[in-house]
């Protein structure tokens, strides 16, 4: 709490309530750069807490548009009543001309899941839109409690081209005392990996 005061105080535009560990990352075979400069990709943050998606969408937009491509929050394209339905996701997307999604969502909380290359290239990872079916079908609410708790976070870049993940990753974080900073500190730490391995700006 005393570090997040000062960062308030000092004027920090995020506070750091934890550090994001990288458990595991992937990116798909034969792909040696992940270049989307000048395409439209979308921020899709997968939350029941409308302003904590608003917020984290924004985040992850700005950190994505810094490297390139255009980035745009999803909650612009799609309107709420149909964001969790994935064939009404995919009709806003294509007409609005989104080319890759990058979407992050809580999954687990004091669980471990073993993340290995098998798991992004099988089952509802292996297609955006089955995965954007089953993935609003099991929020996880991460700004309810304050049980100390360790938030488990699945990213995955797709390429709508083919609907097809190019990079994916998991990040683990214990017990962050703010959910809202907590959620744009790990959107720009995502996005600075998705660079290092791969992205260009």
């Amino acid at each position: 709490m005393r570090t997040l005061l000062c960062a308030v105080l000092l004027g920090s535009s995020v506070a750091i309530a934890a550090d994001n560990d990288f458990i595991s990352t992937w990116k798909a075979d034969g792909v040696t750069s992940i270049n989307f400069t000048g395409r439209k990709v979308a921020a899709v943050v997968v939350t029941d807490d409308d302003n904590l998606r608003v917020s984290a969408e924004e985040a992850l937009a700005r950190e994505i548009a810094a490297r390139g491509p255009t980035a745009v929050p999803a909650y612009r394209i799609i309107p709420k009543p149909e964001v969790k339905k994935s064939e009404a996701a995919k009709g806003f997307f294509e007409r609005s001309g989104v080319a890759g999604l990058v979407i992050m969502r809580p999954v687990v909380t004091d669980v471990t899941k073993e993340y290995s290359s098998a798991v992004w290239v099988s089952g509802y990872y292996n297609y955006a839109w089955d995965y954007w079916g089953q993935s609003w079908g099991a929020v996880y609410p991460i700004g309810k409690g304050r049980d100390a708790r360790t938030i488990t976070v699945e990213t995955l870049f797709y390429d709508l081209s083919k609907g097809t993940p190019l990079w994916a990753c998991v990040t683990r974080t214990k017990d962050p005392a703010d959910v809202q900073s907590y959620m744009k500190q790990l959107a720009s730490d995502i996005v600075k990996r998705l660079q290092k391995d791969g992205l260009r700006k």
